[in-house]
């Protein structure tokens, strides 16, 4: 694990920018960007679009590791190149942007009130290959859709099962048990992850470190505990579906807590607009994001 990027992450300022649609996401990703799905054809034009979307955001003179702390990249993204340059090592090398990998390949039928994530079995493979790339860490995605205690325990067991394997090759991890916003017992949900995740980290060895990626809660810094916790690297905050706006208001009354927002950050963007225009409304967006993440 880089030394330097190591300690930006834990105690710089700023945020992790979010830039990982996979497949599944990507068309409306594109959408929301003003490129609609009758304008191209097949898998490999999206993905191309979708590549250019991310390199007019990466390259902006707005988007800079003063107030970006890191970016979490698709698979796909993490292989191509930004100008000349593999889209991790532009990144870290001239923006100063520590890049984390999305390893998850999506989720799993719902059961016990959760998706947990689908089956990795090319997990190793992918993190020795993300290695050679100087990528820093990892994230893995499930969702909690209602407070049931089997399947909230079935989803941190999972993520913390496949972060040790992610911390063995010398990766960070990012666990990732969203909470559905939408959750008819949002409250209590949490209060059942917040205690769960507190037992698996409890019980990692002394020296280790992870890093959790939470729906914002529905009390007031109720993960205070893990912002102080010596076995959290970084407590973020990932944005839910809400718009930037109230995502960023929620952020800002959890102290310690950084954004990590995907839709919230490219809200506003679009193919059409000119590179001025868009330098400008991403620089609002980036300037809103860090103010809510260093409260």
């Amino acid at each position: 694990m880089n030394p330097q990027q190591a300690t930006k992450m834990t105690s710089g300022k700023g945020f992790i920018a979010a830039l990982d649609q996979s497949g599944g996401s990507t068309p409306k990703a594109l959408s929301l960007y003003g490129i609609k799905p009758e304008t191209y054809s097949g898998e490999a034009q999206m993905f191309d679009l979708v590549h250019a979307m991310r390199t007019r955001i990466i390259t902006s003179p707005a988007f800079t590791g003063e107030r970006i702390l890191g970016a979490i990249l698709f698979e796909q993204t993490m292989d191509r190149e930004i100008a000349g340059r593999g889209t991790a090592d532009y990144l870290w090398n001239v923006k100063q942007v520590v890049p984390f990998l999305k390893v998850d390949k999506g989720l799993a039928d719902e059961a016990n009130g959760v998706q947990v994530m689908k089956p990795m079995p090319a997990l190793t493979a992918l993190l020795a290959h993300a290695k050679t790339k100087g990528i820093f860490g990892t994230k893995m995605r499930s969702v909690i859709k209602r407070a049931d205690a089997k399947g909230i325990d079935a989803v941190v067991e999972q993520q913390f099962a496949v972060g040790k394997e992610i911390l063995a090759a010398g990766l960070m991890p990012i666990i990732e048990p969203e909470v559905d916003i939408k959750a008819p017992d949002k409250a209590a949900a949490e209060a059942l992850l917040k205690a769960a995740l507190l037992r698996h980290l409890d019980a990692l060895p002394t020296d280790a470190k992870v890093m959790f990626k939470l729906t914002p809660p529905s009390v007031d810094g109720f993960y205070a505990d893990f912002v102080r916790h010596p076995k959290l690297m970084r407590v973020v905050a990932l944005s839910g579906g809400y718009s930037r706006d109230a995502a960023n208001a929620l952020l800002a009354k959890n102290h310690g807590v950084v954004a990590s927002f995907s839709r919230a950050l490219t809200e506003g963007l679009t193919a059409q607009q000119t590179d001025e225009q868009f330098n400008a409304a991403l620089d609002a967006s980036i300037r809103s994001i860090y103010a809510a993440s260093i409260t």
